[in-house]
């Protein structure tokens, strides 16, 4: 059993400072072959997301700690709508339908999100990602 505490948060967020990328996951799945891919993404400002999408899997955000904006685009990579997730503002996640492309942004320091959608893992591909 594991225990979604302050300490794992502080955890995995201490890690994503300390990382170039400045994120960093911190998996429940036991392998990326899982079929259901669920894990906390501790998120900082600044860090890079490239607009994607994921055919085959929808995407479901529930924020922890933290702000953050998702924002949608259309095929022609025009921003269509944009969301900030804040639990001050009752605003709390997100559910991102399957082949929607979109991205981040990091309003605050020690932003964590539960991340969860469908397995097994498969990495972006060009095609998946907006230039």
């Amino acid at each position: 059993m594991e225990t979604i505490d302050k300490s794992l948060l502080d955890k995995v967020s201490a890690e994503a400072k300390a990382n170039t990328r400045l994120r960093m996951n911190y998996n429940f799945h036991e392998s990326l072959d899982s079929p259901a891919q669920r894990l906390l993404n501790a998120l900082e400002p600044g860090t890079v997301v490239p607009v994607h999408r994921h055919r085959h899997t929808s995407e479901t955000y529930v924020l922890l700690r933290g702000r953050m904006n998702v924002s949608f685009y259309d095929e022609h990579k025009r921003e269509i709508e944009r969301r900030e997730l804040d639990p001050q503002k009752g605003v709390y996640g997100i559910n991102i339908p399957r082949g929607q492309w979109h991205t981040i942004e990091v309003l605050c320091s020690d932003t964590v999100i539960f991340e969860v959608k469908d397995g097994p893992y498969s990495p972006l591909v060009p095609d998946d990602i907006l230039e």
